[in-house]
Order: structure tokens, then C-alpha cells, then sequence
């Protein structure tokens, strides 16, 4: 339970932020809901991961089909990418959830080191 509520917030969190902070938010919500929520390390990067993997796929997926795929087609064809969108959907995914799974894993670290 305590994985599938620190998910929720990570994304909520990191959603909101978003709004008012740069792109690197992600990894501030994500290592204070590590720091909020008491698991394991391991598992406070798995939920950090997931949720802004979710949450950063999704607002690409949303942002390619509000505008017809035409940037995502361009930059994946920039890219070594074979012009496909679905694969540029995803390494962006990737890149913001290997940014807030680290900083849910330093979040982790830090409490398991305070208690």
C-alpha cells in the first residue's frame, strides 16, 4: 500500500511542481515523498521510477496527439530514432524516471540512514 500511495504522490507531486518549476521538479518531489514515506530504499526508487515514468509518458503521449505528431516525428528523425514517435515517447519517459527513481533511492538512503 505504502508503494502504490508513494507512486500516486511522486506523480502528483512532481505534476504540480511542474507547473511552477523546471523540468529537474521531478527529482525534488520524488525525494521528498522518499523522504515522507517510510520503505525501503529499493522501494522508494521503484515507486519514483514508475511514477514519473507514468507521469512523463503520459504528458508526451498527451502533448504528441494534441499537436498531430508533427514535433515528435521531426525530433525522432533528428535522432537515430527511425522517425518513430512511440520510441521517442518512451526514452523521454525513461530519462525522467531514471532522474526521479535516483533521487527517490537518495531520498531512501537518507531515511534509512536517520532511523
Amino acid at each position: 500500500m505504502k508503494f502504490f500511495a508513494s507512486l500516486l504522490l511522486t506523480a502528483l507531486l512532481a505534476f504540480t511542481a511542474g507547473l511552477f518549476l523546471s523540468w529537474w521538479s521531478v527529482a525534488l518531489a520524488s525525494f521528498l515523498v522518499a523522504l515522507a514515506i517510510p520503505q525501503k530504499p529499493w522501494n522508494s526508487f521503484l515507486a519514483a521510477f514508475a511514477g514519473i515514468f507514468l507521469l512523463w509518458g503520459g504528458l508526451a503521449w498527451w502533448i504528441d496527439q494534441e499537436n498531430q505528431q508533427i514535433l515528435s516525428h521531426r525530433i525522432a528523425e533528428l535522432l537515430p530514432l527511425n522517425g518513430s514517435t512511440t520510441i521517442l515517447i518512451l526514452v523521454t519517459a525513461f530519462v525522467g524516471a531514471l532522474v526521479g527513481g535516483m533521487a527517490g533511492l537518495s531520498g531512501g538512503f537518507l531515511r534509512a540512514r536517520k532511523s
